[in-house]
């Protein structure tokens, strides 16, 4: 078992769009942690008044659960942008994204944190595939789209990267520092491409965390055919503006 110090060093970003079945169990497990994680939660407007269950909890945890409230749904990586910025103005060393859903595991978060804080990787990302398949309740055609993409992207980016699209990772806050928030383009499962490949093309260490993904039991996922078709030709245009510009 990992031991660590109670050090505050440490933020996971969780976003959120109708969670209200999901968000006071996840954020009840990710504190529960042997490891110190602060948690922010970036709502986007919900419907089903997600940020009142948030705002009833930051009572029992006043300095370490946070809520940024925005206005409308502009996407998963505007929300993600928007709390990147929130973290860096803050002292946090290690800034985590995770889902709400507890497709992601909160065991997994020391693992993330370890390959970052001790083995020193400046990304670490949850992966799905770099040890074969990994998914629980997926039906297999979301399964082979999944991983399909992830292939697909690699070939085309030459990232050597198994889980690509990945949701569940741990930056260093050097690599977001690094990367021009500002002309991060994408919002669906290309934003989570768009930022690996930025963090590729800046030459920063990144390694792939062996996790399970168990996907969601309570509430509705988000996925779409406009946020697939993002990610396949949004890889290409990535490849294309890398051959021909500065990297940022």
């Amino acid at each position: 078992m990992l031991k660590f110090e109670l050090m505050k060093d440490a933020i996971v970003i969780i976003p959120t769009y109708n969670e209200i079945e999901n968000i006071e169990a996840i954020i009840l497990a990710v504190f529960a942690q042997e490891k110190q994680f602060d948690i922010l939660v970036v709502d986007d407007n919900s419907p089903d008044q997600t940020a009142s269950i948030v705002k009833s909890l930051q009572s029992q945890f006043p300095e370490n659960l946070f809520l940024l409230e925005r206005e409308e749904k502009t996407g998963l990586g505007s929300a993600y942008i928007a709390g990147f910025k929130w973290c860096l103005e803050r002292d946090y060393s290690y800034i985590f994204e995770m889902d709400a859903d507890f497709s992601h595991d909160p065991k997994d978060l020391e693992r993330l944190y370890h390959a970052c804080a001790i083995d020193d990787a400046d990304l670490a990302i949850g992966s799905r595939y770099v040890k074969g398949v990994n998914v629980v309740n997926w039906p297999m055609s979301r399964v082979l789209l999944s991983f399909g993409a992830s292939i697909y992207v690699r070939l085309i980016t030459r990232m050597n990267i198994h889980d690509t699209t990945a949701g569940f990772v741990c930056y260093k806050r050097e690599v977001l520092e690094a990367i021009n928030l500002e002309r991060i383009k994408f919002v669906g499962y290309a934003f989570q491409i768009e930022m690996k490949f930025k963090a590729y093309l800046k030459k920063f260490k990144i390694v792939e965390v062996p996790v399970i993904f168990t996907d969601r039991a309570n509430g509705k996922s988000k996925m779409s055919s406009g946020i697939i078709s993002e990610a396949i030709f949004g890889v290409i245009s990535l490849k294309l503006g890398s051959l021909f510009k500065r990297h940022n």
